[in-house]
């Protein structure tokens, strides 16, 4: 029989894996992948461990001066707030201080004529006493900002005046301030008390 070539079984060869490894990858074991929930341990340096360590400090030693500034800030925003309160407090209280240390003279001015009226007192020295007293009072007042309204022979103004009557009158135009009743008095340009007056009206044509 003629010789053959040797062949071999289709079954006896290797098959192709489709990676291109090498024996020495091959023959490697794989490392173990971490399981979860284990701990894994981090190798690190003597010089990398000062590092951080060092780090680790400055870091606590800044957190703990903010702290400090923290605790002083709010210590010093407690007193100030108690601070304002105490001032806005008294505010309330002595608001009107100064206004009536103003008004005591005047007060003592009435109390004194009072204290020498009698049966005998002239007439004309106690008109000029309560004249000075009232001129007091009216500084007292214009000193704070109270300014009286007396709006005789002024135009109507229903913001600042109120009306308690109309009268015809040829002798003043019509819708003006005719006489005043009472007079009112503003703060600083707030109305504290509108003046009383009675304004004029046209009168009515004669009878034909």
């Amino acid at each position: 029989m003629p010789a053959t070539e040797p062949t071999l079984d289709a079954r006896t060869q290797p098959e192709a894996t489709g990676t291109n490894r090498s024996f020495a990858e091959s023959t490697m074991p794989e490392a173990p992948m971490p399981v979860d929930g284990e701990d894994t341990e981090i190798l690190v340096s003597r010089e990398e461990f000062d590092t951080l360590q060092r780090d680790l400090d400055q870091a606590l030693a800044k957190a703990d001066e903010h702290w400090k500034l923290y605790l002083g800030a709010h210590a010093e925003m407690e007193n100030l707030r108690k601070r304002t309160e105490r001032d806005v407090q008294n505010a309330h209280k002595f608001a009107l201080e100064r206004f009536f240390n103003e008004l005591l003279p005047v007060r003592d001015s009435l109390e004194m004529g009072l204290a020498a009226a009698d049966e005998t007192t002239n007439i004309a020295k106690l008109r000029e006493g309560v004249d000075l007293t009232l001129k007091q009072l009216t500084a007292a007042m214009e000193k704070f900002g109270v300014h009286e309204v007396n709006p005789v022979g002024a135009r109507f103004d229903p913001h600042r005046h109120e009306a308690m009557a109309m009268a015809p009158t040829d002798q003043a135009e019509p819708n003006t301030v005719m006489q005043v009743v009472q007079k009112g008095y503003v703060l600083n340009e707030r109305l504290i008390r509108p003046a009383k007056v009675i304004v004029a009206q046209a009168p009515p044509p004669p009878a034909r």
